[in-house]
């Protein structure tokens, strides 16, 4: 009998799913489904932390370790913006996180921070600011997660114009997305998702 495709959601609300209506409509749950429908058995760890910063991944990937992933997708950033963390010390703690998971042997897909510009709250003045805070530690977190092996999904511009343009993609908070706004970044994210778990697929079949 083949082994299930162990797949974990690491990072902080967005990962975890906060916001959404049911379960089920979260990203680790839409993203479990959108592998199923190639016909893979997909086994489904949330791992992620409401309110987590970068520096918290470690101690999610520590809790990863015995669960043996194929792949972890890593959402992180947007607490790092709001608090005003350094931009260079989030990335450097996402780059660990990701060495960490790769070492045990696990594949990476990192979604680097979202746009915090469209949140609605954002006074218009300052949300040129704020885009260009979030453009910093998207690229540094880029750069850190593909020096340490993992795949990057740059879907942060896309998915922000999207919530720009629809608030109901925002759940009632106004800050977090509604089941909409998850099935809006799942979709942006699966092509990234579905690669990396076929080639892991393909080289587990060599």
């Amino acid at each position: 009998m083949t082994a299930p495709f162990r797949l974990v959601l690491l990072g902080d609300s967005i990962a975890f799913g906060t916001g959404a209506a049911r379960i089920e409509d979260g990203l680790g749950p839409r993203l479990a489904q959108v592998l199923r429908s190639e016909g893979t058995d997909v086994e489904l760890t949330v791992l992620a932390v409401p309110g987590a910063v970068s520096r918290d991944l470690a101690a999610q990937v520590r809790r990863a370790a015995p669960l043996g992933a194929d792949l972890a997708v890593v959402v992180i950033g947007a607490n790092d913006l709001a608090r005003f963390l350094p931009a260079d010390q989030a990335a450097a703690a996402l780059g660990a996180a990701v060495a960490d998971l790769r070492a045990a042997g696990t594949d990476v897909v990192v979604v680097p921070a979202p746009d915090m510009s469209s949140v609605p709250f954002v006074p218009p003045a300052f949300r040129p600011a704020v885009q260009a805070a979030c453009a910093l530690l998207q690229r540094q977190q880029a750069a850190v997660a593909e020096a340490r092996g993992a795949t990057v999904a740059a879907v942060s511009a896309e998915v922000g114009r999207a919530f720009t343009d629809d608030p109901a993609l925002f759940s009632a908070d106004r800050f977090h997305p509604s089941s909409a706004g998850y099935a809006r970044i799942a979709a942006a994210v699966a092509p990234t998702v579905l690669a990396a778990a076929r080639a892991r697929r393909a080289r587990r079949a060599a």
